[in-house]
């Protein structure tokens, strides 16, 4: 569809209709308003507001809209305008105060690392932090809220910094000392509404129709992996990953009923070696200590140790064994041997006397027959483990860390310095940040952009990979000096990466990680449809903070939920692994089983909580996932979660016949603005209540549920405490929470099925997600008689509600067993039924 077509869509079903006008006015006396409530002020005269008909769209739209997009966006356009500014002379960062705010709650996202961004609130635009990269402000005035979004211009990109005296700062960026502008018309975006949740939608779906670079995550099809369980290597064995360790892996789980649907081999099977090293061969000094960061692609095949994999190895009854014990003891000489070297070098300038590094490997290479790699190995594993149907492996953007060598690929790659934009000054301690700065990348030619993913995910397909990990995202900005800028040079890589998904891997079979900022979302996003919401699960405090091991597990909740707000418009939010044996592991299980997404885990080999797992994973290796993305409740958004000492986090969800809340006791840490880094707030690590309610979930997000609303009475479920209640929608129930511990809460609407009969199904009680259990169910009723008709998903005890004893409940068409008490309690069980839904009739007259 041609960008002036799409205008004259949004504008106007006539020549004559006038373009419609906006709720937001910038007064002479230099006020931005809206409804006449003044959102910022003493705004400086550069500044110019514009109503969201009036700007032309994008030059770079070059995807077709949905006709129910454009109709949406259209009958919201007096509800949005854009910020615009001049400044006298061309720059390449523009620091534009934009008015200042006080006395208004505000939430923010921004960025604490080049990464990763996380949620601050405030009521003022001096608690804004840097790389802010949007606020939602409250506006009760009104009863509505305010969304200020930074976009992307041109070969410009801005995001929102704090200024003096309270000011909020709009930073305008091209990324290179050589693209530079003084004129900007749409750098930033205003929309309001009166649901928090409807305003994102609202207002992404206006930017979407106006940049025409990204589509909806509405628009895409999910990956494959999305309903299932799964298992990253990273954890496991981190960089010394190899094929033995791998397959071991995979037994372990699936010789306990819980089968893998899906493998992520992670960082550690390249080819990739250092610049002092042999440039054909693979470096034998990868021990985890950043010196991965420092090491380039030097080819597109699979590194040695998993190449040397012959076909049928794992197969035979003399395959290879596997110890973690003793593979972690060979890892940890391996660290202390690096040690000892670099604290050598720093003394004498040299490392001789010790010995050299080694390479883990479990594998021997019979004389005579064929290698069979990567290739060899996934056949094989699908051979012994039938039900994996994935197998994901991971790579940097610029195709390993330290980008591709020069040299030793057909592509044009040169070592390009590598430097921190200006705005992330204050961010986070990042040791990846120092090592890229020092190596810097071996970027290839953005014009060969496009052959770099080809040369690598072709081989890849071809040998049965079915999708990637793409990691280090946000490197691109550290390079893009000579290369037009940040916005020309994530272009040119992330449109060869968007033709390269759709070619390889079937349009889907991406998870994006290290990619949590707005240029990301906006310009690489039409085709991906996965991306990781929050920083990398962290076992313990890589800082040394002993209780970091607990207060880090609720940092990573609260960054994956807030974040979701406005990257689920875009993508998939993916919650990343946990491990299943860690002492917060119950904590995450139970935040993954409501996120929305995948549920995977990054155990060790053998070292795995089944118990616990099997609340979230049945025996075929799927899993129940709700129906929306998990989001904070709105009682939370203004909130502060982690160290108010008073919130605690609540997280809405919906399952096709009910919702569920997560309640977390998060508290106990978070960011320090004058120090720039997470860390503990003890006074806060302590037992904690707060209320739940039918009226915590947001029914209207989905078509199917938005009846909901109306619903009197719902049956509810804590399945923590096993507690059974009754409740009106706006009734509530006290929850209280020890640190560090949660409660998941399913709300099943109660309907009257007969003139003295009420009735509804809640879900099995021993998974975490129960309601996710129900995939239909259906009402067949008259005055006096009903059945209802329930098809599970699953296994185990199911929960009902039933005013009146059944007469009979039948399942999957036998008669069946069922305990009923005077409270309408409900519960019969239904057992696995080889990964086929079950179907029970229960029979009320």
């Amino acid at each position: 569809m041609a960008p002036n077509f799409l205008l004259e869509k949004i504008s106007s079903n006539s020549p004559k209709e006038i373009i419609p006008s906006s709720r937001f006015s910038l007064s002479q006396n230099g006020e931005i308003s809206v409804d006449s409530i003044t959102l910022l002020s003493d705004v400086p005269s550069n500044i110019k507001l514009s109503s969201f008909g009036s700007i032309p769209l994008s030059s770079d739209t070059g995807i077709s809209t949905h006709p129910y997009i454009l109709k949406s966006v259209k009958s919201n356009a007096e509800n949005g305008a854009f910020l615009g500014l001049s400044v006298k002379e061309p720059l390449d960062r523009i620091l534009n105060p934009i008015g200042r705010f006080s006395n208004r709650k505000f939430l923010s996202i921004f960025r604490f690392k080049t990464w990763w961004s996380t949620m601050w609130i405030g009521s003022c635009g001096a608690d804004l932090q840097a790389e802010t990269q949007l606020i939602l402000l409250q506006v009760p005035e009104l009863n509505s809220y305010v969304l200020i979004i930074p976009l992307i211009e041109g070969n410009f990109r801005s995001a929102i910094h704090p200024g003096v005296n309270g000011e909020v700062v709009l930073c305008v960026e091209s990324g290179s000392t050589k693209v530079k502008g003084k004129s900007f018309s749409s750098c930033a975006y205003f929309h309001i509404g009166d649901n928090p949740y409807n305003l994102m939608r609202d207002a992404f779906a206006a930017l979407r129709v106006h940049l025409g670079t990204f589509r909806l995550l509405e628009e895409k099809t999910l990956p494959k992996i999305i309903d299932k369980f799964g298992w990253c290597t990273w954890d496991a064995f981190y960089l010394t990953v190899e094929p033995v360790g791998v397959w071991h892996g995979v037994k372990s789980f699936a010789e306990n009923g819980i089968p893998p649907r899906f493998l992520i081999i992670d960082d550690g099977w390249q080819s990739i070696n250092m610049d002092h090293e042999n440039p054909y061969e693979d470096s034998k000094d990868l021990t985890g200590l950043g010196s991965q960061m420092l090491s380039r692609l030097y080819r597109f095949k699979e590194n040695e140790k998993f190449a040397k994999y012959q076909a049928g190895t794992m197969l035979r009854h003399d395959a290879p064994g596997f110890n973690q014990k003793k593979h972690d003891k060979m890892f940890e000489e391996m660290v202390n041997l690096a040690k000892k070297k670099k604290a050598l070098k720093a003394r004498n300038g040299v490392e001789s006397g010790l010995p050299e590094a080694t390479i883990i490997e479990y594998l021997k290479e019979q004389e005579g027959v064929e290698r069979g790699g990567l290739k060899a190995l996934v056949s094989d594993l699908k051979e012994k483990f039938p039900s994996l149907d994935d197998v994901y492996v991971w790579h940097a953007l610029c195709g390993a860390w330290g980008g591709v060598r020069p040299g030793t690929t057909h592509l044009n790659a040169k070592v390009t310095p590598a430097k921190m934009a200006a705005g992330l000054a204050n961010t986070m301690f990042d040791l990846a940040v120092v090592m890229v700065e020092k190596g810097g990348i071996g970027l290839v030619d953005p014009n060969q952009a496009a052959d770099l993913y080809e040369a690598m995910h072709s081989y890849l397909a071809d040998v049965g990979i079915t999708g990637v990990k793409v990691d280090v995202i946000h490197t691109l900005e550290y390079v893009s000096e000579d290369h037009g800028g940040r916005i020309q040079l994530a272009k040119a890589y992330y449109d060869g990466l968007t033709k390269s998904l759709g070619k390889n891997f079937g349009g889907t079979g991406l998870i994006a990680s290290m990619e949590q900022c707005n240029d990301f979302f906006f310009l690489a996003t039409k085709q991906i449809s996965m991306a990781r919401v929050g920083d990398d699960f962290w076992f313990e405090d890589p800082n040394g903070d002993p209780m970091g091991v607990y207060w880090l597990q609720g940092v990573h909740l609260i960054h994956c939920s807030y974040n979701s707000l406005w990257q689920g418009q875009f993508i998939q939010p993916d919650w990343d692994m946990f491990q299943s044996d860690h002492l917060c592991a119950e904590f995450h299980a139970g935040s993954r089983a409501i996120c929305g997404g995948p549920v995977y885990v990054s155990d060790k080999v053998g070292r795995h909580n089944f118990d616990l797992l099997r609340k979230l994973v049945l025996p075929d290796g799927t899993i129940l996932r709700c129906q929306h993305y998990a989001l904070p409740t709105r009682d939370c958004l203004f909130e502060n979660p982690l160290f108010d000492g008073k919130t605690l986090l609540k997280l809405w969800n919906l399952n096709k016949f009910g919702g569920v809340v997560g309640v977390f006791n998060c508290q106990g840490a978070g960011w320090y603005p004058e120090e720039h880094k997470c860390k503990a707030h003890p006074e806060c690590y302590k037992t904690m209540s707060g209320i739940v309610s039918p009226n915590d979930v947001e029914w209207e997000q989905k078509d199917f549920t938005a009846e909901l609303r109306d619903i009197e009475l719902f049956a509810v479920y804590l399945n923590k405490a096993e507690s059974f209640y009754l409740m009106r929608s706006k009734d509530e129930i006290n929850v209280t929470l020890e640190p560090t511990s949660f409660e998941i809460v399913t709300f099943s609407p109660v309907y009257k099925v007969t003139k003295n009969a009420k009735f509804t199904a809640i879900g099995l009680v021993n998974m975490f997600n129960s309601g996710g259990s129900i995939e239909s169910l259906d009402y067949r009723c008259n005055e006096n008689n009903c059945t209802a008709t329930i098809t599970i998903k699953g296994s185990g005890k199911f929960l009902a509600y039933s005013s009146i004893r059944p007469k009979k409940i039948m399942l999957n068409y036998e008669s069946s067993e069922f305990e009923w008490t005077s409270n309408g309690v409900l519960k019969f069980e239904v057992p696995w039924n080889d990964g086929e839904l079950s179907e029970a009739l229960v029979m009320i007259n």
